[in-house]
């Protein structure tokens, strides 16, 4: 109750303050809010802290006839705004749930994708390690929503460790949500070579370019949250007790007059964002054409297949083709995933640094929730994408879940049936 008074005697100071009232601001005191937040409880006007503040600061502004100022800034007003601050509500519930679900399913996809057969195609060892990327963001969201939409809302407690953690989250997030663009951009590219460049893929698309591409994918994102780390600090304001005793409180905040924090929102718009958009965005539309072109070939492949040898070769391509347009397509679902998930973020982020603090203050921060969920789904929902897309996934992810368990229950063949089992097959198919 003590932080929640000390809030509220808070904001009737500034209220009056605001209002040139400043002497008047001496005279409210801790009964006295006391008293108004037992009011408001006994009407039953709600028991949210939110409601009961928002509540409070009305009756104060029609009791003391304080007027003010309405917010100069004008962006972000409208209706929708309403339904932005409604899902912001139930945001911690909803994340929680998805970062669970997206726990689990990529860890599934970590488990399927180590698989031996799995495992020797580099297209999959991005893929493993964008799951991985992925894991770590969502477990490390879990305690972050947990604190600061389920426990701060009731507590309003803003020790230095929250502070501290705050910090580190902020940086740990950016870091490897910017590790997962780069592993994506590589996904991008990788499947841009190996379709346009087919006949010497096997020179171009090789293992040890492929442990290039993604030690780079997270070795390149501290370098580039380098700005960040500059920008944001923890911060304090001096403040008192219920007892009018000095205290501190601590929060994370950002210089927002130096020049380098323009820098960080360009380096965090254009280079994270904007850019990784722009050219995932060139080759999706290039995939696209390709995927059209491939229906074409194959259509042309089963006119051409009047003989019976060339109908065997027909067959045989067609196969090949049906393999490589399957990849291509879960490929592009991911890719175009991800623009929906970050295009917003990056025209946000560059309208923030032309507009300044307000735009920042007034829709950035409004549509944060918005666009963490959207990150979020974008990283728990790729294992449904292997499962409707790729056969060979769906195989090993079945093998992963039946076989093994039953295995131990299953007979072993000796070696001499195992030998015989082989001759009998090589002979079949003599």
């Amino acid at each position: 109750m003590s932080n929640k008074s000390q809030i509220l005697f808070n904001i009737f100071q500034e209220i009056l303050a605001a209002s040139g009232n400043s002497s008047d601001s001496q005279s409210i005191n801790e009964t006295k809010i006391i008293s108004v937040l037992r009011e408001q409880a006994s009407h039953g006007k709600g028991n949210n802290l939110g409601s009961v503040l928002v509540k409070v600061v009305n009756d104060a502004q029609t009791k003391l006839n304080l007027t003010i100022k309405p917010d100069s800034c004008g962006y972000c007003d409208g209706d929708f705004r309403d339904i932005i601050e409604a899902y912001n509500g139930i945001h911690g519930y909803v994340s929680l749930l998805v970062c669970t679900i997206g726990v689990i399913a990529n860890s599934i996809n970590v488990a399927v994708l180590t698989r031996k057969d799995m495992a020797a195609a580099p297209i999959n060892r991005l893929l493993k390690w964008l799951a991985v990327a992925d894991v770590f963001v969502m477990l490390e969201y879990v305690p972050f929503a947990i604190y600061k939409y389920l426990v701060l809302p009731e507590t309003l407690d803003f020790p230095y460790s929250w502070a501290v953690y705050l910090l580190f989250h902020m940086h740990f997030a950016q870091i490897l949500h910017t590790a997962s663009i780069c592993l994506t951009l590589s996904l991008a590219i990788w499947r841009y070579i190996a379709i346009k460049y087919s006949d010497r893929s096997h020179i171009l698309c090789t293992e040890r370019r492929c442990s290039i591409a993604i030690l780079t994918s997270f070795l390149l994102p501290p370098i580039l949250c380098i700005p960040t780390f500059m920008v944001f600090d923890i911060h304090t304001k001096n403040v008192s007790d219920v007892h009018g005793n000095p205290d501190i409180a601590y929060h994370v905040d950002s210089d927002s007059q130096g020049r380098l924090y323009q820098i960080n929102f360009w380096v965090h718009s254009v280079l994270i964002k904007l850019l990784p958009c722009s050219i995932l965005t060139v080759i999706s539309l290039w995939l696209i054409k390709a995927l059209y072109s491939a229906n074409q070939h194959q259509k042309n492949l089963r006119n051409y297949s009047a003989c019976p040898s060339g109908e065997k070769m027909a067959k045989r391509q067609h196969k090949a083709d049906k393999r490589t347009d399957r990849t291509t397509k879960m490929l592009l679902a991911v890719l175009l995933l991800f623009l929906v998930t970050e295009l917003p973020q990056g025209i946000l982020g560059l309208m923030s640094g032309l507009l300044g603090l307000c735009f920042f203050k007034r829709c950035y921060n409004l549509f944060g929730e918005i666009m963490d969920f959207l990150a979020l789904v974008n990283g728990a929902i790729n294992f449904i994408l292997y499962c409707s897309m790729s056969r060979q996934f769906r195989q090993t992810f079945r093998q992963l879940l039946v076989q093994r368990p039953l295995a131990r229950f299953l007979p072993t063949a000796s070696h001499s049936e195992s030998h015989n089992q082989t001759t009998c097959k090589e002979k079949i198919k003599r």
